[in-house]
Formats: C-alpha cells, sequence, structure tokens
C-alpha cells in the first residue's frame, strides 16, 4: 500500500476512485479476488447521444460505482459508492444501495480510497 500512498489524490472522487484502483493492482498477489473489482461508470460525462445509447443498454443512475462479485458469508458481493468532502448519497443512490442490500449485497459509501481499501480488507477478511 505504501507504493499508492506516495501519490497523493487531489481529493475528487475521481482521483479517489483511481488510487483505489491503483492499490487493487499492487495488492492482487495478496487479494487475488480483487482481480474482479470493476468500476460502473455512470458518472461521466457523456454527450445526450451516448447517454441515450448507454441507458438503453442498461445503465441505471445511482448504481454504486464500484463492484466487487465476490461472495462473503453472508454477502453475494461488494458495492462502494465513493464520495469526498461533505458529498452524500443522491436519493437514487440510496435506493440502489437498499435494493441491492435486499439482495444480499453488502454495501458501503466511502469518504476516500483509504476508507474503501478498509472496507475492502475487512471484507476479504483481512486480519
Amino acid at each position: 500500500m505504501t507504493a499508492v500512498k506516495k501519490w497523493k489524490p487531489e481529493g475528487t472522487e475521481h482521483e479517489n476512485q483511481v488510487a483505489l484502483v491503483k492499490w487493487a493492482a499492487l495488492n492482487l498477489k495478496t487479494y487475488p479476488e480483487l482481480s474482479a473489482l470493476y468500476a460502473i461508470p455512470n458518472a461521466a460525462r457523456r454527450s445526450p447521444f451516448q447517454g441515450a445509447w448507454m441507458k438503453a443498454e442498461g445503465l441505471r443512475a445511482g448504481f454504486p460505482d464500484i463492484g466487487l462479485p465476490v461472495p462473503r458469508d453472508p454477502y453475494h458481493g461488494l458495492y462502494i459508492e465513493m464520495k469526498v468532502g461533505k458529498n452524500k448519497p443522491t436519493p437514487a443512490q440510496c435506493a440502489w444501495h437498499e435494493r441491492l442490500r435486499a439482495f444480499g449485497n453488502r454495501v458501503e459509501v466511502c469518504y476516500g480510497w483509504q476508507e474503501a481499501v478498509k472496507v475492502i480488507e475487512e471484507y476479504l477478511g483481512a486480519k
């Protein structure tokens, strides 16, 4: 984890998410399950045409930013909503969080990549 600590995120959600993905890449030997970590590009800026195209393909507003489809008793998978500063989940995000929890998933809102790392490590059973 020290290699990522040298890279200091500026504080945006994007930069924190990039730091989390870099951390995951550096820790694949410790946690091979991280090879299944993926991002959901809901917040990306796009043209109206691209937005309609992606919506037609199944893009859903409010879906969490990060997914880890690795079961850990009692959960089917882990989803993380990345936030920074004083940002709070939107009503659409809260609705998805509750829906995903009702389907047996763990969902966490993490403020910064370090908090997300702690959640992932705990979820994967780090000592």
